[in-house]
């Protein structure tokens, strides 16, 4: 993974979306904004490029998008999650898929309603089949802190998947913008960190957590923790 892979971002024009768009353009990656509406993509991408100053996205449909990326990212609500894969399927096929989803069943998002199989993640890997690498990641990082680019993300990753290879690509993904990423098993161990934002979005309100809280993982060898956040050259 570097910065030479072109990165599709499937609901880049939501918050979390845009603000994962923002920090990969930021960081000199290729980046494809996608949404059902290609128009409302391209607008969104020049809104990214404004913030940088130089043109490092584009927007497109999310059919475009997915078809001219090596990486895809899905950051669309939980209900469009399945739809959305399954409109594209043909062009995941032999791709990875980074999976933002939460699911989140308003108005009560601040309680954890995990579906009936388990995990939203997970469920998603089973549907598109073993011919898309589906990974597990960023469900708890706060799209607040990701639009703002004067100050650090004070979140970890945990990336959850069964493909050893595309977990590794997640990681340095991760990296590239600054953040901490951390091996979290296989997909179905996505379930808890589906479940941890319900509970921070809880934390938030109670403390009044303006900036969005995170998860942090402790204990670690300062080696180990080095190496979590060191980007490749």
């Amino acid at each position: 993974m570097d910065k030479t892979t072109t990165i599709a971002i499937l609901g880049g024009t939501g918050q979390e979306g845009s603000g994962l768009a923002l920090r990969l353009a930021h960081a000199g990656v290729s980046v494809v904004v996608g949404s059902r509406d290609a128009a409302r993509a391209a607008e969104a991408a020049e809104v990214i490029n404004g913030k940088i100053g130089r043109k490092v996205a584009r927007g497109d449909s999310n059919a475009a998008a997915a078809s001219t990326a090596s990486v895809v990212m899905l950051t669309v609500p939980y209900v469009a999650q399945v739809p959305t894969a399954l409109s594209v399927h043909d062009e995941l096929r032999g791709k990875i898929l980074i999976d933002a989803t939460v699911p989140l069943v308003p108005p009560k998002v601040g309680q954890v309603q995990l579906p009936a199989h388990g995990s939203a993640v997970a469920h998603l890997q089973s549907v598109l089949g073993t011919d898309v690498r589906v990974v597990s990641a960023f469900q708890n990082v706060s799209s607040h802190q990701l639009a703002h680019l004067d100050h650090e993300v004070d979140c970890d990753v945990i990336v959850c998947g069964d493909d050893k290879e595309a977990c590794e690509t997640t990681i340095a993904l991760a990296k590239l913008i600054g953040l901490r990423a951390f091996h979290g098993g296989p997909v179905c161990n996505s379930a808890a960190m589906e479940a941890l934002t319900s509970v921070l979005i809880a934390l938030n309100r109670r403390y009044k957590i303006e900036g969005g809280s995170g998860i942090r993982i402790t204990g670690l060898p300062s080696a180990a923790a080095t190496a979590a956040k060191t980007a490749p050259t």
